[in-house]
């Protein structure tokens, strides 16, 4: 499963490494000043970030986004919390499926649609190492049949 869009501003690529994507949900995003500028200039990253429920409110958690090169003394904070929104319902399956052991809610990426930010995030389980092995094996396998087929043709 590939996480990169065309049209994402940032993306966590480790996350389908790292993390089972058991369900997805598109959120919109809460930005101050010159975030959105920030992230349209590609400066942001979802590396360290996490995404909690709390008082039935979603927010981001540790998504940096980098100041605005041509921002000036109102640029924005680099890394603060960033509330998401979503439908009361989805924020309640989001609350119960992390009360459930080994599931997390992963950012996966940020992107515009229809000029308006929007982050991608996912119910996901932690892989065991054995499993990433696997997910890497799986990976290299289908590199070399491609590479095996390109050959051919």
């Amino acid at each position: 499963m590939n996480t990169k869009h065309s049209n994402d501003l940032v993306s966590n690529r480790r996350a389908s490494f790292n993390f089972e994507i058991l369900d997805t949900f598109e959120a919109g995003l809460v930005l101050q000043g010159t975030e959105i500028k920030s992230l349209r200039d590609n400066g942001g990253s979802l590396q360290e970030s996490y995404v909690r429920v709390i008082d039935h409110e979603i927010w981001l958690i540790g998504c940096h986004i980098a100041h605005y090169r041509y921002g000036n003394v109102h640029n924005h904070v680099e890394k603060r919390d960033r509330k998401l929104l979503l439908h009361k319902r989805e924020i309640e399956k989001l609350r119960i499926a992390t009360q459930e052991k080994g599931l997390t809610i992963v950012p996966l990426g940020i992107y515009l649609k229809n000029g308006i930010a929007k982050i991608k995030i996912a119910i996901a389980r932690g892989k065991k190492l054995h499993d990433k092995r696997e997910s890497e094996k799986a990976r290299d396998e289908k590199r070399t049949i491609q590479a095996v087929m390109k050959q051919h043709r």
